[in-house]
């Protein structure tokens, strides 16, 4: 059975882990370079309580993990953040997503955020459909605005607006 919990520093091994697995295979991430615990302390470091970041815990092992990071620094973002959500590849298919996807939006929901973003790369239509079916809406496309693979990648922007606020 997989467990939610909020993130630790002692999951940062982890997080890393499960991010430079992504960075490698997939255009999940245009990062192309591996991170480091110390690049991911920064990031861990600037996600505060209005910007979660949650972890899939099963049998002991960190299998997945969300987060809620700041969309802009520009204070007129402040109820806006930008939704990532990675599962280890061979944990992928079992429903952790959508558990993960889940519980992130009603942390954010909980923290009082107006709107999250997304923006997933084509050809990941499974990220794709797990965003629609939690009520992210396509807003628009990026055309080929990233390199991965040696090939030019259209990036799709989805959003969810909290009804209540």
């Amino acid at each position: 059975m997989v467990k939610l919990r909020s993130a630790r520093m002692e999951d940062l091994d982890a997080i890393t882990e499960i991010y430079n697995e992504a960075i490698i295979k997939t255009v999940a991430t245009f990062d192309t370079e591996l991170k480091t615990n110390e690049n991911q302390k920064k990031w861990f470091d600037d996600h505060g309580s209005k910007n979660p970041i949650l972890v899939a815990e099963q049998n002991g092992v960190i299998v997945g993990w969300a987060s809620l990071s700041k969309w802009s620094d520009r204070c007129a973002y402040s109820d806006t953040a930008e939704i990532s959500l990675y599962v280890r590849e061979a944990h992928q298919g079992k429903g952790i997503g959508r558990h993960m996807i889940e519980a992130i939006i009603k942390e954010g929901e909980k923290t009082g955020l107006h709107t999250i973003i997304a923006r997933i790369t084509e050809g990941n239509e499974s990220s794709l459909h797990l965003h629609r079916s939690v009520g992210f809406a396509h807003i628009g496309t990026m055309k080929e605005v990233g390199t991965k693979f040696g090939k030019r990648l259209d990036v799709f922007l989805m959003q969810k607006i909290y009804k209540n606020h």
